[in-house]
C-alpha cells in the first residue's frame, strides 16, 4: 500500500483569487479551507476570521517601508507573508497592490474525507494547552498563532513563497458564510490607525474567533456592523 497522500480532486485558489482589494479578499476568504500537507496527513482548517491591511495606513507592517523579510507584502498577490508574533508564527496573503495584504486570524478545524480524524488528532497534538492536555476543537485554531501551530506552518519554510497543491493551498469547499461581521482590528496601537474597521469574521463562528465581536457590551453600528 502506499504511503503518499491521496489524489484528490482540490479546487485550489488560483494565484488570481488573491490579485484583488484586501478587504475584498479578506471577506472572500472567509469560508476557505487552509490545507497544509505534513507527511501523510492533510491539516485542514475553515477561515472563520481576517484582518485586511494597506500600505497606505498605518496599522500595517508595509507602511513601515520595504525589507527583504517584509518583501512578499510588496509581491504579487496570492504570495505568501509569515512573521513571528506573541512567541508564533502568522500567516498572512499578500492581495492586489504592493504593500496589500490579509492577515489569516483565526479559523476552525476541518474534517472531510481528505482531511479525516487522523489529522484533526495530529493537529490536536501540534497544539495542546498550557498543561500539555488537547485544547477543545473550537479552540485549537481560535487565533493567528494557534493556526499556524496546529497546521504546522513555520516562518522558515514558507514566507515568501507561493502556493503550492502538492504542500500547502487554500481551497474553495463550496461554503460560505451566511452573514459577516466587519468591526475593527485587534493589537493596533494606538494612534496607528486602530478605528479602521479592517476585521471580518463569519458571523456563525463568532464565538470562536480570536475575540467575540459580538461579546456582551457590543453595539451594533457602533462597534461592528452587519454584512
Amino acid at each position: 500500500m502506499s504511503n503518499s497522500p491521496p489524489k484528490i480532486p482540490a479546487n485550489p485558489l488560483p494565484d488570481g483569487f488573491f490579485d484583488r482589494d484586501a478587504q475584498t479578499l479578506a471577506k472572500d476568504l472567509l469560508g476557505k479551507v487552509i490545507r497544509h500537507r505534513v507527511g501523510d496527513l492533510w491539516l485542514s482548517a475553515r477561515i472563520i476570521e481576517t484582518e485586511a491591511y494597506y500600505l497606505a495606513e498605518k496599522g500595517s507592517h508595509a507602511s513601515l517601508g520595504y525589507t527583504e523579510k517584509r518583501k512578499a507584502l510588496f509581491l504579487d498577490g496570492g504570495h505568501i507573508y509569515m512573521y513571528y508574533a506573541r512567541g508564533g508564527d502568522s500567516l498572512n496573503f499578500s492581495a492586489q497592490g504592493p504593500g496589500n495584504a490579509v492577515l489569516i486570524k483565526s479559523a476552525y478545524p476541518w474534517v472531510d474525507d481528505v482531511s479525516g480524524p487522523a489529522s484533526l488528532a495530529q493537529m490536536l497534538l501540534n497544539n495542546p494547552d498550557a498543561n500539555g492536555r488537547p485544547r477543545p476543537a473550537h479552540k485549537l485554531c481560535a487565533g493567528q498563532t494557534l493556526l499556524c501551530k496546529a497546521l504546522d506552518l513555520k516562518v522558515p519554510m514558507w514566507d515568501a513563497k507561493r502556493f503550492d497543491q502538492e504542500q500547502l493551498y487554500v481551497e474553495d469547499v463550496g461554503v460560505a458564510p451566511a452573514q459577516i461581521i466587519q468591526t475593527t482590528r485587534l493589537g493596533i496601537p494606538g494612534g496607528r490607525d486602530e478605528h479602521l474597521m479592517y476585521r471580518f469574521v463569519d458571523a456563525g463562528f463568532a464565538p470562536y474567533c480570536t475575540r467575540n465581536p459580538l461579546r456582551r457590551g457590543q453595539v451594533e453600528g457602533r462597534d461592528y456592523v452587519l454584512i
